[in-house]
């Protein structure tokens, strides 16, 4: 597919995800109408609120906090008001800017070596959502600084500021990259006809099984060794001497650790696996995300491979956390609505890891690929 006829479902795709998050931030102010507590409940409405808040231009308390006790007296707190509430607002501005920024160019290179076409439909789908997720949080992570900003504490403890903004709205994306991959999908399928036939990339199944089990080596790094309760602690002291970025421990255990995990401890054995089960399934869902990825593009080149096992990662996350929610046995006295909440976490590791992962994965299926081709040609 070239790239006029990719470009077409990827910019439909990323104006319909940078849609819909502002109209769901545009909605967070109904949760606070008289009614929606008596619908809804007040827990749910809270919780609600919680994930639309990142993605609304109406400030949150905190803002207008901030402004209020930062400023002076008459006309100086009047205008420093009113600068703190701009920054809120170019903070939301670029967010939105950086969300349709981030999907058009990883859908593009999606859509144009992963068309739905001959099969690859579901596959597409669920690689576009998952770059929805990634777009998302990028926007999240490059628009934070200008939020912290806004609250009018920047430079106090700035980098465990910027994890925890980072980690926020992340709930609302899971919804909204799947409706905006699905338009994205079909709009690629329609630019597809007539496009001629596409490049089948013929790989043989063992170069494509050594490259899956390197790029799951390098998820397996992050989600067994460094995830391991002692080698977590120690990243989250790693602190230098003071200045803006002391305190970097969280923001590195963010961008490094896929999961967490620890000893039995004395606990049953039963209640220890079961959490595990979910870490088996996320390398399950990459090794074999990563076995079927260099067939199903029409060229496996070091990009394509690379995003695909970011989204192979993504969505092996978003399994096993939906695994833990279905065996939560606490889902009954919390409810649904709040243990879906950790569902879409994890996305900066992701793509940390991911990255590493498909460049690994691609430059392993290069070598075996040669090997095979030597080895066919002195036979």
């Amino acid at each position: 597919m070239t790239y006029r006829r990719a470009a077409i479902p990827a910019l439909a795709g990323g104006l319909l995800l940078t849609a819909l998050l502002w109209w769901a931030g545009a909605s967070a102010h109904a949760l606070h109408l008289p009614g929606t507590t008596n619908v809804i409940g007040g827990r749910a409405a809270a919780e609600l609120e919680h994930w639309l808040t990142p993605w609304s231009y109406d400030p949150p308390d905190s803002v207008r906090l901030g402004a209020e006790v930062s400023g002076g007296i008459g006309d100086t707190a009047g205008t420093d008001s009113s600068r703190y509430l701009a920054l809120y607002t170019t903070a939301l501005q670029i967010r939105f800017g950086a969300v349709f920024a981030f999907f058009v160019p990883g859908a593009l290179l999606l859509v144009r070596r992963l068309p739905p076409v001959h099969g690859r439909m579901p596959d597409t789908l669920l690689a576009v959502w998952a770059w929805g997720l990634v777009a998302g949080t990028l926007a999240v992570t490059v628009s934070a600084p200008w939020l912290i900003a806004a609250h009018g504490h920047g430079s106090y403890r700035l980098l465990p500021q910027l994890a925890s903004a980072i980690s926020s709205g992340r709930q609302i994306l899971v919804a909204t990259a799947l409706v905006a991959a699905a338009v994205t999908v079909l709009v690629a399928r329609v630019t597809a006809k007539g496009a001629g036939p596409l490049p089948q990339n013929v790989v043989p199944a063992r170069a494509a099984r050594l490259a899956a089990t390197a790029g799951t080596a390098v998820i397996a790094l992050s989600l067994v060794v460094l995830s391991y309760q002692p080698v977590a602690a120690a990243l989250q002291t790693v602190s230098p001497d003071g200045g803006l970025f002391a305190e970097p421990g969280e923001l590195l255990r963010q961008w490094l650790l896929l999961g967490a995990w620890a000893g039995p401890a004395g606990a049953p054995l039963g209640a220890w696996l079961l959490p595990r089960a979910a870490d088996v399934l996320l390398l399950a869902v990459v090794w074999w995300a990563l076995r079927r990825l260099p067939g199903l593009l029409t060229r496996a080149t070091i990009p394509a491979m690379a995003v695909g096992a970011v989204c192979a990662t993504v969505l092996g996350l978003l399994a096993s956390q939906l695994l833990r929610v279905a065996t939560d046995g606490a889902g009954l006295r919390w409810g649904l609505l709040h243990l879906s909440g950790v569902i879409g976490g994890g996305v900066p590791a992701a793509l940390t890891c991911g990255l590493v992962a498909g460049v690994a994965a691609a430059v392993t299926l290069r070598v075996a690929v040669r090997r095979a081709e030597t080895a066919d040609a002195t036979a």
